[in-house]
């Protein structure tokens, strides 16, 4: 029994931790789809933003060839995509955050911080306020045709796409993931 004991709490505390991730950020309670894709986007869209968070001023135009993108160029570009992406299940983009707008010429690190963090506050807000019946509606996107269950699935996808970038850019420069330092200092 004390060997189980153990195995049984860490259980319960898999099923608790579960249970908080399906309530997204702000409390509203979400079940099934919606309620998964919520916690996969809070652990990729909180690791993207601790790590641009992480990765100095000076090296936010540092790119890895010419022609690549930069390490703002990558932030601004996931903030766009959150905004161009879920624009196509209707959601109202806000103003100046149109295909046309020139975020991805932004390199103040705050600045590009900012608007990552209101982009995925956007991408939560359209999770969050779209009902199940909606989620099988088709989406025309310009290169394929999909639901707006797939344009979600997609839009976070794209995120965790760009985090695995931001981790190679961030290694690059001697910056260590900020959950693998705290990860690292607990084994200590």
């Amino acid at each position: 029994m004390r060997r189980k004991l153990p195995l049984l709490a860490a259980a319960l505390c898999l099923v608790a931790a579960t249970g908080v991730r399906a309530a997204d950020t702000k409390g509203a309670a979400l079940t099934g789809f919606r309620a998964d894709l919520m916690a996969q986007l809070d652990d990729a869209a909180g690791k993207v933003v601790e790590l641009a968070e992480a990765i100095p001023q000076d090296k936010y135009n540092w790119r890895p060839a010419p022609g690549v993108r930069s390490v703002a160029e990558v932030y601004t570009h996931i903030a766009g995509g959150n905004y161009f992406l879920l624009g196509y299940t209707g959601a109202k983009v806000p103003a100046g955050m149109g295909p046309e707008d020139a975020l991805d010429k932004e390199t103040d690190k705050a600045k590009v911080v900012a608007e990552l963090k209101k982009s995925y506050d956007f991408t939560r807000d359209v999770i969050r306020n779209m009902p199940d019946s909606e989620l099988d509606a088709k989406v025309k996107l310009p290169w394929t045709e999909t639901t707006k269950r797939g344009l979600l699935l997609i839009a976070v996808g794209h995120t965790n796409e760009h985090l695995g970038q931001s981790i190679a850019y961030a290694r690059m420069n001697g910056v260590v993931p900020p959950w693998t330092a705290r990860e690292q200092a607990s084994s200590k």
